[in-house]
């Protein structure tokens, strides 16, 4: 699904913003204080970008947005000098506080179908609702999503951008949310656990332990991630039938965990980039009048520095059209 998010940057100029997005959070439909992350589980920094984006992580830590990832995950593969954060309250906390920061209007579930030039205006079109025009345009939604869009922007891509939007790979899998009720116990020593020995299952989390919120009013949650060959195996298969081969995978490494009380399974169609344009350097600008530029990790990597590095790119690409 792709997200518009009209930021008013300008008085003088409107902006849509449309955006995919997975760092997501779910709810318990039991319990709202219930969450787990189904999407990115931890952020971890580099050397060279806790000193390259040292402001981004500075703000973020200092209003306890991020912590540092202190339980232990089984398996986890460090190298020297990493940090590993986690986000207390799931990590579409850090989305949702540069939009708060941002004075962002914003308007989620607005699936874009086309773009079209109109007197010198974008005209973006969604399923529901009539067209809008806007001054500048950023596409930063997995890459295939933009070469779906009709309109007038399927002839404004030169054939060399064409090539180089086509060459962005991503893998694809699945992850299985678990919801359980308050004082349910879920005895394993680790907060997260890879695992490399299952077809199906590639990474284990007891999410509100790992993100250190442990509560006796409120139950565990449980995340599961599966392998991109799984991924990509199932992927168009139903999402009732895949849960049901995570529960019988997931009962072969954890046998006896108990019964959810709800639960959220999440296709992750683009899920990380696996190939970008090396030439793209974070953005890709495919009309300037008016403006309209893609970006995100498609143009970079699929990690937060990725995204903080193509948001830098973009907006050094926008400067001299504000």
């Amino acid at each position: 699904m792709n997200c518009g998010r009209l930021i008013p940057m300008h008085s003088d100029v409107s902006y849509w913003l449309i955006k995919g997005g997975r760092m997501a959070t779910a709810r318990s439909p039991c319990n709202s204080q219930s969450t787990v992350d189904l999407g990115a589980q931890y952020i971890t920094c580099t050397p060279h970008y806790a000193k390259k984006h040292q402001r981004f992580y500075d703000e973020l830590l200092a209003r306890g947005i991020l912590k540092p990832l202190t339980s232990p995950i089984e398996g986890m593969v460090m190298k020297e000098g990493d940090c590993n954060f986690v986000a207390p309250q799931g990590l579409s906390s850090v989305i949702k506080h540069y939009l708060e920061e941002s004075g962002a209007e914003v308007h989620c579930r607005r699936r874009v179908t086309q773009i079209n030039l109109r007197n010198d205006k974008w005209e973006v079109s969604r399923e529901a609702g009539p067209p809008e025009q806007f001054d500048i345009v950023v596409l930063t939604m997995p890459v295939p999503q933009i070469l779906q869009l009709r309109g007038d922007i399927t002839n404004l891509i030169s054939e060399c951008q064409r090539q180089q939007l086509k060459s962005v790979s991503y893998s694809s899998r699945y992850a299985l949310g678990l919801f359980y009720e308050a004082g349910t116990k879920i005895d394993v020593p680790w907060a997260g656990q890879y695992i490399t020995s299952n077809p199906c299952v590639r990474f284990i989390s007891i999410d509100n332990k790992k993100r250190n919120i442990e509560s006796p009013g409120v139950g565990p949650s449980l995340v599961v991630h599966t392998t991109v060959p799984f991924g990509v195996t199932h992927l168009e298969h139903s999402t009732e039938d895949v849960q049901e081969l995570i529960f019988q995978q997931l009962e072969s490494i954890l046998p006896g965990l108990p019964q959810p009380v709800a639960t959220k399974c999440q296709k992750w169609r683009y899920s990380q980039v696996t190939n970008a344009p090396g030439n793209a350097r974070g953005q890709l600008t495919l009309h300037l009048e008016p403006v309209l530029v893609c970006g995100g990790d498609g143009f970079t990597q699929s990690n937060f520095d990725g995204c903080i590095a193509s948001a830098l790119c973009v907006l050094e690409a926008l400067k001299n059209h504000i």
